[in-house]
């Protein structure tokens, strides 16, 4: 399936609920194939997609959990956000998050409704699809722009064949565990993960959309 560009960029959003329905491999290695053509400095491709489903990613999400349970501390091995958080960024991700519970219903109080959603991200949302994103820990942190450049390629891949996709940032916090229960190389650091399948429609959840700054706000024009 084909869109036009300007349609998959504002069409794609962060699915987290999908329907019991599996994904053929042969989509996902060309979902794939088309996130590695993102560009690369010095064509480098940093980064691997370790892609899992059935059996394996329940394996996963059992141990990740578990390690959870068990007061596993958490453990990311970069700095995603800033530290510490200026006020308007602040500002910005408490409004996404006030919207996703919103839509889900749950009360801004409710701070153990609130976890239970964030634990989510560590089952992959219940996509039939799951990848870990892992780096060479010797890459500098341009690298780290070109893999982002490829995970957007995967994001769109996913919207452009009629899937739904949400990167999963938060699968860091538990790197450590995920590099054990999946016997990665040493070398290779816990980036992200991957949720990957078919929406549900009906999941309020992938009914909201986050706003995104004016043009004002990000841009500067000069010699026009």
């Amino acid at each position: 399936m084909q869109r036009n560009f300007s349609e998959l960029m504002r069409k794609r959003r962060s699915v987290r609920a999908y329907l019991d329905r599996p994904v053929p491999r042969v989509t996902v290695e060309e979902i794939c194939r088309l996130a590695r053509s993102a560009p690369s400095g010095a064509n480098l491709q940093p980064g691997h997609f370790h892609v899992l489903a059935g059996s394996a990613l329940a394996d996963l999400v059992a141990g990740l959990q578990a390690a959870i349970d068990a007061g596993a501390p958490q453990a990311r091995e970069y700095s995603y956000f800033p530290e510490p958080m200026p006020p308007g960024l602040k500002a910005r991700q408490r409004a996404a998050g006030y919207v996703l519970y919103q839509a889900l219903g749950i009360e801004r109080r409710d701070l153990d409704g609130r976890r239970r959603q964030f634990r989510r991200n560590y089952d992959f949302f219940g996509a039939p699809v799951g990848v870990v994103v892992t780096i060479d820990r010797t890459m500098g942190k341009g690298c780290f722009m070109d893999l982002g450049m490829s995970l957007m390629g995967f994001l769109l891949a996913a919207e452009a064949h009629g899937l739904g996709a949400t990167g999963i940032g938060a699968l860091a916090n538990y790197g450590p565990e995920a590099h054990r229960l999946l016997a990665l190389p040493r070398d290779q650091m816990v980036v992200c993960g991957l949720a990957l399948g078919w929406p549900d429609p009906d999941a309020p959840e992938n009914r909201f959309r986050t706003e995104r700054a004016d043009l004002a706000e990000f841009t500067s024009f000069r010699g026009f």
